[in-house]
């Protein structure tokens, strides 16, 4: 099949050039890697759904766009310690606390990959960053009117009629190998082409391996909160908002419109879809989110 993608792509994936974790006020930590000019413009990452910090992106633009991309382990995930209440509006205090204790300055924007979207948009409306890009993001798919694949729709469903049960049961089935299933299983042939290739498969299962090393039970919260309604306003948002789809992602885990219903949600949103690129863009148009971002 033909997909588009040259041979002997890197998807500007390396090591982590520093690692680490800050010590929050309730004792809490939370883990961190970095890539990039210590003296970059900081750029905060969270990334997709059970992802541990390892797997970052554009590692080969951020020294000549001048930026200090720093991901993010949410609680429960990776290295960081559990927070088994945590809501999304709690996260932005969260982010707080690590942005100064990092002593990251000069205004940090975000990128909200995936699941890590509605953390991205909270930290936006929170204030928390002075610009955000969402690259593949969820929708909060209880907004009237969005269409919803069937089967996302039962687990809706189920997150809204019993959100106790349906935490447990994500956090007693959840594991890297079945988050490895999911994601190839639900992907269209571009996306399939980037995570199956040996450039990527490798660092992203081992992102995968991270983010389930304390168990599901992070993950499990993740999801909880995803898919329940947010409880913060999109509208409300005042800080610039970069939208990113690929034509070629089906839509289903991810925003299932291209995320046209939350451009139009989110006040002076800039929508780009892709028409060649799939849910994978992030590795594959690193160059063109983080400059875009920048600009913003």
């Amino acid at each position: 099949m033909d997909t588009g993608l040259e041979d002997g792509v890197t998807y500007g994936i390396m090591e982590p050039e520093e690692a680490g974790t800050v010590r929050l006020r309730d004792g809490r930590a939370l883990g961190w890697a970095a890539w990039g000019p210590a003296g970059g413009a900081p750029v905060l990452f969270f990334s997709g759904a059970a992802m541990g910090r390892s797997l970052g992106f554009g590692a080969d633009v951020l020294g000549r766009l001048g930026v200090r991309l720093v991901a993010v382990e949410r609680p429960g995930l990776g290295v960081s310690d559990p927070a088994p209440d945590r809501t999304l509006l709690s996260w932005p205090g969260d982010v707080r606390e690590l942005v100064s204790g990092l002593g990251l300055e000069g205004g940090v924007r975000v990128v909200g990959f995936s699941h890590g979207a509605p953390f991205a948009l909270a930290c936006a409306a929170a204030g928390v960053v002075t610009a955000a890009a969402v690259v593949s993001g969820l929708d909060e798919l209880t907004h009237p009117g969005l269409p919803v694949d069937p089967a996302v729709a039962g687990l809706l469903a189920a997150a809204a009629d019993d959100p106790e049960a349906f935490e447990a049961t994500f956090a007693r089935d959840g594991g890297a190998e079945m988050m490895w299933g999911l994601v190839t299983g639900t992907s269209g042939e571009r996306d399939l082409a980037v995570y199956t290739d040996p450039a990527f498969e490798p660092a992203y299962r081992r992102s995968l391996a991270e983010g389930f090393a304390q168990g599901a039970a992070g993950y499990a919260r993740d999801l909880v909160l995803a898919f329940r309604p947010w409880p913060f306003r999109v509208e409300d948002i005042r800080v610039p908002v970069v939208l990113w789809y690929g034509g070629h992602d089906p839509g289903t885990v991810h925003s299932p419109d291209h995320g046209a219903v939350l451009a139009r949600r989110i006040p002076g949103a800039r929508r780009h879809l892709l028409p060649e690129e799939g849910g994978s863009l992030l590795w594959t148009r690193a160059d063109d989110v983080l400059a875009a971002l920048l600009a913003a």
